[in-house]
């Protein structure tokens, strides 16, 4: 086969539309926390990476992990295959981590309850992971900061109120403040502990300051995000208060602010909504950027650009957000809370170009800003993570970048933490895959789960019960770097969005309209059916599944529907209730007769979990089916197209004894996946082939719900 999918020395063909002289970032490796654990170890405890550095080198990675109380520690020597270095004990809860060298400064909480809190800054050796000091803190510590010349070290003390306390509002004693510390020979020294007092200084709670974030300018000067109290202080190395100010509201226009819709609508609006700032990071000695997250009010889904002395300089308002929405990464559970949620920041320059990290935690993506300008950043690029990024380093040195990825779903099956690992180098951006950026008006989109070749060059999708109150059918214009989403056609039934709608699978019917396969789940009262619907989108014909097979249905049903020579026919995912023992069925529908039948096809034997399909197509000769296991990141194994000779697909009566096809692989997709840098995901969805051979695959994000939200679509030619 002619191979067009990607590898880390070479460009995707369906990716980003950068000219090959361009610099960009691209993923290039990643790594499972619990590859930390020892030998021995339960690895099945939930892990996390949340805030990250580099040794000045920028061959070590060190993280905090929360849940472990430890630090991890990561060789990047080599950039493409990072190994492990093994955890080192904190005596408590890691909540940031700087480095100077090679020594590590971590703030540790301690604290027995909200009111008693307690912490300590632990120093140690980054490689040897010998712990060499202590400081008692007196508080909770949050982030901590070095200067740049590693003379003093500053640590945000959160004290964090108790949410479940007086209705969750600041303020709640005792409150918090800020320590700064001066550092000599590599160490902390205690006895020089000044304590910067910022009570006073908010509007709101001015009495309980929840000082959040810090980071050091060149000058030395400090500056403070206070996160509840929506507020901002510049301080010196003395803890004298320079400036102050709030961070004041965005008014956001044109969002999504509705949780529970099974909807992405960008129609609704948030005046005066508060900015909240978590992250916060120097871009000059003059201006800062701030992650405008939220927390009790506010959170107004961008980031903003101030002078130190309270200017406003840049505002993105919904700008950010856009771009996470037109890459598939939007969170449309967060739509009520805060939406993409940018929570951390991270700024450094490479090859003299200012950049600007701006992380969106629910959405798992990474915008990149030329800050040239600081009044009008230019976005670059949106890059992929793991889920929920909590921390991120910059190297520029060598020329590397890397997240901290703080969402463990070992307790639900999924996915593990990460950390993630990014170069910069000349060549095309590999992702996005898929945009709808350029379409008119902004187009949500996500679990895309079936893809039909129409006879325009133009590719169509649906997405799946995720959007259940949005069924939709997209057109994906191939021709584009990266693919592009140029409208969504909204499945209609009397006029109103559809409902009680899995769809899995979309073929054309030669008329203009479409088939449309619905997976279905009696147990919520989705039938498994067939939807032929117009060129408009409405549903003209429902095809209900016939006695045969509602007597025998299970959970998991249509996934993918075909048209061969005027049948259709539909690729049931998992055994039903008659299939022998890894087994499928192949069922048929001839609409013009209203016939049905079945052939059975063998699938692998799962390793782990289940097997099953997931999509089917027919050209030419064949049926091609993609047949995958539910596994995620390592544990995947089945991940393949394979095809059946169109010879073999005839039906036999159901409730009888089914034919077996015979299948031949045609490729195994785990390299393509793995290809990306990060790990390999579960839901391979979508297959359409062009009349030319060209094969085009996608994957299911999971509407970006306990998912990284990353949406592959490669091709490749066929062997003819």
């Amino acid at each position: 086969m002619y191979f067009r999918t990607i590898c880390l020395t070479s460009a995707l063909a369906l990716t980003a539309s950068a000219a090959s002289a361009d610099m960009t970032f691209n993923r290039i490796a990643s790594f499972a926390t619990p590859h930390n654990m020892a030998d021995g170890e339960d690895r099945a405890r939930v892990t996390s990476a949340e805030i990250i550095y580099a040794t000045e080198d920028g061959n070590t990675l060190v993280y905090t992990d929360s849940p472990l109380g430890v630090i991890g520690r990561i060789d990047i020597t080599d950039a493409t295959s990072p190994k492990p270095l093994g955890n080192i004990d904190m005596g408590g809860e890691p909540t940031s981590v700087a480095i100077a060298g090679t020594t590590a400064f971590v703030g540790v909480n301690t604290s027995e309850s909200y009111t008693d809190p307690s912490g300590k800054l632990v120093v140690l050796d980054a490689l040897s992971g010998d712990v060499t000091g202590e400081c008692d803190l007196g508080g909770q510590p949050d982030s901590v900061a070095l200067a740049r010349d590693g003379s003093f070290v500053v640590i945000a003390i959160e004290n964090e109120r108790d949410e479940d306390a007086g209705d969750g509002r600041v303020g709640q004693m005792p409150a918090g403040y800020v320590t700064i510390l001066d550092v000599a020979d590599g160490m902390a020294q205690c006895d020089s502990m000044v304590t910067a007092d910022v009570t006073g200084l908010a509007e709101i709670a001015p009495e309980d300051p929840e000082p959040e974030f810090v980071d050091v300018n060149g000058l030395g000067e400090i500056v403070l995000t206070m996160q509840e109290n929506n507020h901002i202080a510049v301080l010196s190395k003395s803890g004298e208060v320079l400036s102050h100010f709030s961070a004041g509201s965005v008014d956001l226009e044109g969002i999504d602010a509705t949780d529970e819709r099974a909807a992405l609508v960008f129609d609704e609006r948030q005046p005066g909504r508060l900015r909240e700032p978590d992250s916060v990071q120097w871009i000059d000695d003059d201006h800062f950027a701030i992650a405008n997250e939220g927390d009790m009010d506010g959170g107004s889904r961008g980031f903003t650009i101030f002078a130190k002395d309270g200017t406003l300089v840049y505002e993105s308002g919904t700008d950010f957000e856009t771009a996470v929405i037109q890459v598939g990464h939007y969170p449309d559970k967060r739509s009520d809370a805060k939406g993409a949620e940018p929570e951390g920041l991270e700024f450094a320059s490479f090859d003299g170009t200012p950049y600007l990290f701006v992380m969106s935690e629910r959405g798992s993506v990474v915008g990149v800003y030329d800050v040239t300008d600081p009044s009008a950043p230019v976005l670059k690029q949106m890059l992929p993570s793991g889920i929920a990024p909590e921390g991120i380093v910059a190297i520029p040195s060598r020329g590397l970048l890397a997240t901290a990825n703080e969402e463990d779903l070992v307790e639900d099956g999924g996915v593990r933490a990460h950390v993630m690992v990014y170069d910069y180098a000349e060549g095309a951006a590999r992702y996005p895959t898929l945009t709808s950026k350029g379409a008119d008006g902004p187009i949500g989109w996500g679990a895309i789960s079936g893809m039909v070749a129409g006879d325009d060059g133009m590719i169509y999708a649906v997405n799946d019960s995720f959007y259940g109150f949005q069924p939709t059918i997209f057109t994906i214009d191939p021709s584009h770097t990266p693919a592009r989403i140029t409208r969504a056609l909204r499945v209609t039934r009397a006029g109103a969005p559809a409902q009680k709608l899995d769809m899995e699978g979309i073929t054309t019917d030669g008329q203009g309209g479409f088939w449309i396969a619905s997976e279905g789940r009696t147990d919520r009262l989705v039938p498994h059916a067939l939807y032929h619907v117009g060129s408009n989108g409405e549903i003209e014909d429902e095809i209900a599944l016939p006695a045969e097979l509602r007597a025998v249905e299970k959970r998991f049903g249509f996934e993918g529907v075909t048209m061969v020579n005027g049948t259709l026919w539909m690729a049931i995912q998992r055994e039903w209730g008659d299939d022998p023992r890894d087994h499928v069925k192949l069922v048929s529908y001839t609409p013009e007769t209203g016939e049905w039948g079945a052939v059975l096809y063998a699938k692998a034997a799962p390793e782990k979990g289940w097997t099953g399909l997931s999509e089917i197509t027919a050209h030419g000769d064949y049926v091609y089916v993609v047949e995958r296991d539910n596994q995620i990141g390592a544990e995947s194994v089945t991940k393949k197209i394979f095809r059946i000779p169109l010879a073999e697909m005839t039906p036999a009566a159901l409730g009888g004894i089914l034919p077996v096809v015979s299948k031949e692989e045609v490729r195994d997709l785990i390299p393509d996946l793995k290809a990306w840098g990060g790990y390999v995901v579960d839901k391979v969805e979508g297959l359409a082939i062009t009349e030319d051979g060209t094969v085009y695959v996608s994957t299911d994000n999971d509407g970006v719900d306990d998912s990284s939200g990353e949406t592959f679509f490669w091709s490749f030619k066929l062997d003819n």
